[in-house]
């Protein structure tokens, strides 16, 4: 068991423990008094621990209800976060009751964002059952739903009250979800991690999974403790993820996050050795370990389709869009460039 504390605005603690998703009741209860709570899940993911999770707040007092959303990324939509405000509305939900998000990455940003917003805030706990979810988006405070034009345009930031990480509810997910998580752990590893890149080189994610998780949420909480709202060096986090989002939109979302961000880290190692920014030595061992984990390492888009598509990063600033290079496995750093500039990363 691992427990890992997030010094933010509101801080935290991130559990890591097999088996806690039976407890969440319990634990929940050593925070808040027991209360209305509304478990937020998936279609997918609630006949899975759905009754675990429901059974365990019952037994510790609270009253419980449940809205279940459809799957996918079309539920982080303006018609979902309205579904799930009105639900909350209807069902006499007040600012002292509590939101927990059971699912991936979608879930807990649909209900952070609406437990933000909701009567101008309300408590809500992360409970991920995706490898993604618990290495990254769970912890941090990101929240948001997409808009048609882009992914992420309506949101904030705002903390859970707690999250537990089950490593066991892992052997669910379908390969497509495992190897999704994989990529943003490698992300971990040429971000900022030379040894635990090492690591997962040579031993395979599945059998090391507490471990992995503690090393990146513990990697997260670092930078989100120095920059929480995404002003400086939490940047970093993006490694990947410009022209991964990019590849996203591209495919209408298609394709998922993890493959996106697997091709976009790909593209920004194959550019910046290009450029001598990195060695090729080390471009050569990151497309190897996303081979090894069965991750995709081309574009399928061309440069200009992909151009168009970064244009509505919300990241740029001042005309500018802040890339996240890799100097080597385990250090990156940030590049100001001119929005029309990634097309010859692209290239």
């Amino acid at each position: 068991m691992s427990k890992i504390h997030v010094a933010a605005s509101c801080s935290y603690d991130v559990t890591v423990e097999s088996g806690i998703i039976s407890r969440v009741g319990e634990e929940a209860a050593r925070l808040m008094k027991p209360c209305k709570a509304v478990v937020v899940s998936g279609e997918r993911v609630f006949p899975l621990y759905g009754e675990t999770v429901v059974g365990s707040l019952k037994k510790a007092g609270f009253e419980v209800l449940s809205f279940i959303h459809k799957s996918g990324e079309e539920a982080k939509s303006l018609e979902v976060y309205g579904a799930l405000q009105s639900f909350l509305c209807e069902n006499h939900i007040s600012r002292s009751d509590a939101l927990f998000a059971l699912g991936g990455g979608v879930t807990g940003d649909l209900t952070g964002f609406a437990a933000a917003t909701y009567q101008r805030g309300m408590a809500f706990v992360q409970i991920p059952t995706t490898l993604l979810a618990m290495v990254d988006s769970s912890v941090g405070g990101k929240t948001a739903v997409n808009l048609a034009a882009a992914k992420n345009q309506l949101g904030c930031f705002y903390q859970p009250k707690a999250v537990f990480c089950d490593p066991d509810v892992l052997k669910t997910l379908s390969d497509e979800d495992y190897r999704c998580g994989c990529a943003e752990v490698i992300k971990y590893g040429v971000l900022g991690n030379a040894e635990f890149f090492s690591e997962i080189e040579k031993n395979h994610i599945r059998n090391q999974e507490e471990q992995v998780i503690t090393t990146c949420v513990t990697m997260k909480r670092d930078i989100v403790k120095v920059d929480e709202f995404d002003n400086g060096l939490r940047r970093l986090l993006n490694l990947g993820h410009t022209i991964g989002h990019a590849v996203e939109k591209c495919s209408g979302f298609e394709i998922s996050h993890g493959d996106a961000v697997a091709m976009g880290l790909a593209a920004i190692m194959r550019g910046a050795s290009a450029r001598g920014i990195c060695s090729v030595s080390d471009f050569e061992r990151v497309i190897a370990v996303l081979r090894k984990y069965n991750l995709p390492t081309e574009l399928c888009f061309g440069s200009e389709e992909l151009l168009e598509a970064c244009r509505a990063d919300k990241k740029i600033s001042g005309g500018k869009l802040h890339l996240v290079v890799p100097e080597k496995i385990g250090a990156c750093r940030i590049i100001p460039i001119e929005i029309d500039e990634i097309q010859s990363w692209l290239n």
